[in-house]
């Protein structure tokens, strides 16, 4: 016979349970405290008994994934946060420096309406960007580089303009990828196959990429497969969505566009950069004829490969397929190997549709180099909001002919945690040799603890990663791993610009300034918007500058990492504006962790209270009595139409 015993007691015994470990969490804080304060007797001790006493387990962030029909309300949010509203559902896939209305006002000449134009402080959106209905998870990598949910990007013209070419077709509530492209309509993989017969790509000699014009990015995901990590970049326009898929895929992408900016990339970043019909006019630009060619030289590194495929190589089988004249691509063709013989660039191979140059090693190789004009700026690195030039940006100096300029690299994975040659040659002022091995070893320790929190971080959950504030991008280099990449973020604000740093670890990045200040010009805002600004200046008034959104969609990460953002910019921008930002970039059930100094994060947290986010601030691994702490938060799942009227 079953003896069932009294509710209440089992009820009694759980309270008390509940209240022995909550005693004994506070004793052991307590005690490591006294023991981090040096007044302790058995220090060593309580320092093992405060290792050993894991009372940072947040019972109330969830960071595991729902199904769509598992969404949440929003009716119990605290009546002390600000709370922020859903924009209305016209605004699902809003990006505000990539406005379609918006880029229509510009002049299309060299693609100055494709590029970023972010909008005036009175045509902001200070509310949350809906998801749209049926959103779900992503499948995990590598199954969402074959497969996306249809319900995440709901947009079929791409299926029938490029069906023939192979790149995505809709199967029932699905887009399939399998893989094709322009140049390449029967698959990547073999594609890839043929451009690795001549560059380096098996070896780790080649690991960072460029792809310009990247349609739905299947050259940047085959690329996985050779430890090759390919940054794609395309504009926002007919071609609906195609950046948004690449993301959606899990391949690293912006929307972005060779125009009249100098790309947002240091120099020599890449170890290849590719264009696969990329409708991009190399050989003319005006007056600045080859500016473009001149700008993927600036960012490719020396030895580097730059592959062209489609027109008009091998124009002599394919003008009446391409429908053009001869004549025509007869002299597109000869500016295009006009240009590359004035950059030095040896041409290593033409097969069928395919050429592939190689640039040279250093400046001994290229006398013919020197009869363009050298670029003015004597830091190449300097290119936020600057326009393009048609220049030759200088090599470094060399002492043999031999030499690679900058120093050559090692193969990838090593150079991950090799010291970066711009380090090691003293380059970046500040930056040692120990201070690089040091932050290695620090970012490697925080992430131990991030992962004490959320164990679930490296499990292949988060693949599209942001770091918002990178440094020397060791918190990538810890994080490394097949399942995931990261996005690192140089603010060009920021003390040291070492994107470079991060691109010679073989990861990626982009300079973005999360703050408006200089781009105003570049921005087009108009002179009565300057002079009303500076009035309010004038008059006394708290004017902050706006803060500029990223160059992506919506729901485009999975997870955000933000140490020192909010200390960087809160003298200089909105708070408010960079986290609405971040909650528009951030996947439902996306996680954030924020790294910051106290006071800042408690700032923070009265802004992310009526965000829709769960969170919790927990202090520093090296125990409460150290400044910075770090807040983890959740955003909840919400779709476009869902709670309209009980969300605020």
């Amino acid at each position: 016979m079953t003896i069932k015993g009294n509710p209440g007691d089992n009820k009694s015994r759980s309270s008390a349970s509940i209240f022995i470990a909550a005693g004994l969490c506070c004793f052991f804080y307590l005690l490591g405290a006294w023991q981090r304060s040096g007044f302790g007797k058995g220090d060593s001790i309580a320092l093992e008994i405060t290792k050993k006493a894991d009372c940072s387990i947040l019972s109330n962030l969830n960071v595991e994934t729902h199904s769509g029909a598992e969404a949440n309300t929003f009716d119990e949010l605290d009546s002390k946060f600000k709370v922020f509203q859903p924009c209305d559902d016209r605004y699902i896939d809003y990006t505000p420096c990539h406005d379609q209305m918006r880029a229509m006002t510009f002049p299309r000449e060299n693609m100055n309406y494709r590029e970023r134009h972010c909008p005036p402080e009175e045509e902001k959106l200070h509310c949350l960007i809906p998801a749209p209905n049926g959103y779900v998870t992503p499948f995990p990598w590598p199954k969402s580089r074959d497969y996306v949910p249809f319900a995440n990007a709901p947009y079929k013209s791409l299926t029938v303009e490029k069906a023939v070419q192979n790149w995505i077709q809709y199967e029932g509530n699905v887009f399939r990828f399998p893989g094709g492209g322009t140049q390449f309509p029967h698959g990547a993989d073999a594609y890839i196959d043929e451009l690795a017969s001549v560059i380096p790509m098996d070896n780790g000699i080649v690991r960072t990429a460029l792809d310009t014009g990247c349609g739905v990015a299947s050259w940047g995901a085959y690329l996985f497969k050779k430890n090759v990590i390919a940054m794609s970049i395309a504009p926002r326009d007919s071609h609906e969505a195609q950046v948004q898929f690449a993301l959606e895929r899990g391949v690293p992408a912006i929307i972005g566009v060779l125009g009249t900016i100098k790309l947002p990339f240091p120099s020599r970043a890449f170890d290849m950069a590719h264009c696969s019909r990329c409708l991009i006019q190399w050989g003319s630009n005006g007056e600045d004829s080859g500016m473009y060619m001149m700008e993927v030289d600036r960012v490719l590194r020396p030895g580097g490969y730059w592959v062209l495929s489609g027109p008009p190589i091998n124009w002599r089988n394919n003008y009446k397929s391409w429908e053009r004249s001869k004549e025509d691509l007869d002299e597109e063709q000869r500016k295009i190997e006009e240009i590359a013989k004035l950059l030095c660039w040896e041409k290593k191979a033409e097969k069928g549709e395919i050429a592939i140059w190689r640039k040279s090693v250093n400046k001994e190789h290229c006398p013919e180099r020197d009869s363009r004009a050298t670029c003015e700026s004597k830091n190449a690195d300097d290119i936020w909001y600057k326009k393009m030039e048609a220049c030759v940006s200088p090599y470094p100096e060399t002492s043999n002919r031999n030499e690679v300029a900058g120093r050559e690299l090692k193969p990838f994975p090593e150079r991950l945690n090799s010291v970066p040659p711009r380090i090691a040659s003293g380059s970046v002022s500040g930056v040692s040799v120990d201070s690089f091995e040091e932050d290695s070893k620090l970012w490697q320790k925080h992430l131990k603890a991030y992962k004490r929190i959320n164990k679930i971080i490296d499990s292949g959950r988060y693949r599209n990663i942001m770091d918002m504030n990178a440094g020397l991008g060791s918190f990538a280099a810890a994080l490394d791993s097949p399942k995931s990449w990261v996005m690192n973020v140089m603010p060009t604000i920021a003390e040291k610009d070492t994107l470079g740093v991060v691109f010679e670890r073989g990861l990626i990045g982009i300079y973005h300034d999360w703050l408006d200040l200089i781009s105003k010009e570049a921005c087009y805002w108009t002179l009565v918007s300057l002079l009303d600004f500076l009035s309010d200046i004038n008059k006394g008034l708290d004017v902050k500058p706006m803060c500029e959104a990223f160059s992506t969609y919506p729901r485009t990460y999975d997870l955000i990492h933000a140490s020192g953002v909010f200390s960087l910019y809160k003298s200089k921008c909105n708070l408010e504006d960079i986290l609405l930002e971040m909650d528009r970039i951030l996947r439902p059930e996306g996680t954030v962790i924020i790294r910051d100094e106290q006071h800042v994060l408690n700032n923070v947290k009265g802004i992310v209270g009526g965000m829709r986010w769960n969170m919790k601030i927990v202090d520093h691994e090296d125990g409460p009595l150290v400044p910075e702490k770090v807040l983890f938060a959740v955003k909840r799942y919400w779709v476009a139409g869902e709670n309209s009227t009980s969300m605020g």
